[in-house]
């Protein structure tokens, strides 16, 4: 188990516990789904004339897209900082591999209609099926990279 979780496991399952209250509390007085792709594509609506960024799914919740956003920035860095310097701020990875990794995750999230924060813990939790396809999808190409990262450079 040591080497699964170095630091420990209670912080990830208060992180999670975390995040679906908040999704939960959001979804129950607004009525808004918390995913966080469409966070992304309506903060491109203000900086992009393209006819998709300004949709009117992007341009109408912006406002508040933004504050989400910036409410999961403060908490990931209060989070840190309450966990201390045990937390680390290095992956260790080169930056074009997190480049990278960025773009196809963008890229798939687009192509799923949504990410996992939308499917995985808002889509899931109002029983969506096409969320639930989605986050196996998800799942199954991650647990697939890894083991083919793994195999890769030989560990």
């Amino acid at each position: 188990m040591n080497a699964l979780f170095p630091l420990g496991w209670a912080h990830f399952l208060g992180g999670g516990l975390l995040i679906g209250l908040g999704v939960a509390w959001l979804f129950l007085s607004t009525g808004r789904i918390g995913g966080m792709s469409t966070v992304f594509t309506s903060t491109w609506s203000y900086v992009s004339q393209a006819p998709y960024f300004q949709l009117p799914r992007f341009t109408e919740g912006r406002q508040w897209r933004l504050v989400y956003a910036a409410g999961l920035v403060l908490g990931a860095f209060l989070w840190w900082r309450w966990l201390g310097p045990q937390a680390p701020l290095s992956t260790g990875l080169p930056w074009w591999q997190l480049l990278l990794g960025g773009v196809l995750v963008g890229y798939g999230a687009r192509l799923g209609n949504g990410c996992t924060s939308g499917h995985g813990i808002c889509g899931l939790g109002s029983m969506q099926l096409p969320s639930l396809v989605a986050v196996l999808t998800f799942m199954a190409t991650g647990f697939a990279t890894a083991n083919l990262v793994l195999w890769w450079r030989g560990a």
